[in-house]
């Protein structure tokens, strides 16, 4: 068994011991009891109100690193070519405080009925599709990171 109650950051160089691979939802949790890609049980007791990030490492109680991955989840996907109706888009998402990944001229959210018809009636195109879920932290958050889609 693993016991995490210490964050080691993106840039680790380290021996893997073991991979567990999270939800947004998952990543989003300070405490969680989880399953490693070994098999090994994961406790994690972090602070919370700090997102896990994808790519991050954790350091267990017994020195051992395991990295978090991403996992794939249900989610809305909604792509514009002109960037006057994305803007727009994303500016009605964000007006009700929707949890958003933003990418060029596209972006994703949790599925939702309402705001995919909303999006529709904007002008944008949806699909519903499987992919890990990195919605931006909010301006308030400490730190940020880019990618691309």
């Amino acid at each position: 068994m693993f016991e995490v109650h210490e964050r080691l950051g993106t840039h680790c160089h380290g021996p893997i011991a073991a991979r567990v691979t999270l939800t947004h939802d998952q990543r989003d949790r300070g405490r969680l009891k989880l399953t490693s890609d070994t098999g090994e049980e994961v406790r994690v007791f972090l602070e919370r109100g700090k997102p896990l990030l994808v790519g991050e490492y954790l350091k267990s109680t017994c020195g051992r690193q395991i990295l978090v991955e991403g996992a794939k989840e249900p989610v809305l996907e909604a792509r514009s070519d002109d960037w006057h109706t994305f803007a727009r888009a994303c500016y009605h998402l964000g007006n009700r405080h929707v949890r958003i990944e933003v990418g060029d001229r596209c972006l994703r959210i949790k599925p939702d009925h309402v705001l995919e018809e909303m999006l529709q009636l904007l002008g944008l195109e949806t699909r519903q599709c499987e992919a890990v879920f990195m919605p931006e932290s909010g301006a308030y958050a400490h730190g940020h990171h880019h990618h691309d889609h």
